[in-house]
């Protein structure tokens, strides 16, 4: 089986107004607690609870690489399993929490993530289908600067601290 590639542009942006996300076209807004678990050097595991709605999803996920292209294997699970994978965590991490805001955008779907840790920043991420897509970021979005390369800004290296990352 090939391996599935996740290949995204991500941004750190000034904290949206959340009244414009609310109202954006087609907008979706879940909570997520996601959850490092101890893996082998190179790779990234966690598993995630994703309520939408009222209804909640259960996550697995291995991730390997870094910067815009990373191979991703995920896949849905159990609630028994996903609680039964906890015991799996990383005790260096905490279970990190975050409001996600999905937005249509010109054909590309944008990720809004909003930390509580944060009053003052977001992280944006763009999901792409080859690593030359162009895309566009409204102008309801202030983009500080571009994070994808940048170690500092990945949900596992926020997990390890309750400080926040500076600008």
């Amino acid at each position: 089986m090939a391996p599935n590639f996740e290949i995204e542009r991500k941004f750190l942006i000034a904290y949206p107004d959340v009244h414009v996300l609310e109202g954006w076209p087609g907008m979706t807004r879940s909570e997520m607690v996601q959850t490092y678990l101890c893996a082998p050097e190179g790779d990234e595991a966690r598993v995630r609870q994703r309520t939408q709605d009222g209804v909640s999803r259960w996550f697995h996920t291995v991730k390997r690489g870094e910067g815009i292209r990373r191979q991703e294997e995920e896949r849905d699970i159990s609630q028994a399993e996903y609680h039964s994978l906890l015991a799996q965590a990383d005790p260096t991490k905490r279970v990190l929490e975050k409001t996600r805001y999905c937005l249509p955008y010109e054909g590309k779907l944008l990720e809004v993530d909003l930390y509580p840790f944060w009053q003052d920043q977001a992280v944006l991420e763009v999901e792409l289908a080859h690593e030359d897509d162009s895309f566009s970021i409204p102008q309801e979005l202030t983009v500080l600067r571009e994070v994808t390369g940048d170690m500092a800004y990945k949900n596992a290296v926020l997990a390890k601290t309750d400080k926040e990352v500076p600008l």
